[in-house]
């Protein structure tokens, strides 16, 4: 007895693949050899390369009423210390 599928699961731009759909499909490194390649090269959770240059991570320890009213200034709070630091660095 065949499942009846429900109509509100069925969708029409994605059909359930067929036989024939699977017969006629290519391995994706014969449609998209460069993503393939790309996609080799990178871990899994790897990151790609930075776009910027990169930021060093630290532990710096600041007042609680700094962070406060920082965090308190909604997102964003991080670039907006940082813009700060990068300020008061000039002036040295």
């Amino acid at each position: 007895m065949k499942k009846k599928t429900d109509p509100e699961l069925v969708d029409a731009e994605n059909p359930e693949w067929t036989s024939e759909m699977f017969a006629r499909a290519k391995p994706a490194a014969e449609v998209f050899p460069d993503l393939v390649d790309y996609s080799e090269k990178r871990k899994r959770g790897q990151r790609g390369p930075q776009k910027a240059p990169v930021k060093k991570p630290i532990k710096l320890r600041v007042d609680h009423d700094v962070l406060a009213r920082y965090r308190a200034s909604g997102p964003g709070w991080q670039s907006r210390m940082n813009e700060a630091l990068r300020r008061g660095a000039r002036s040295l």
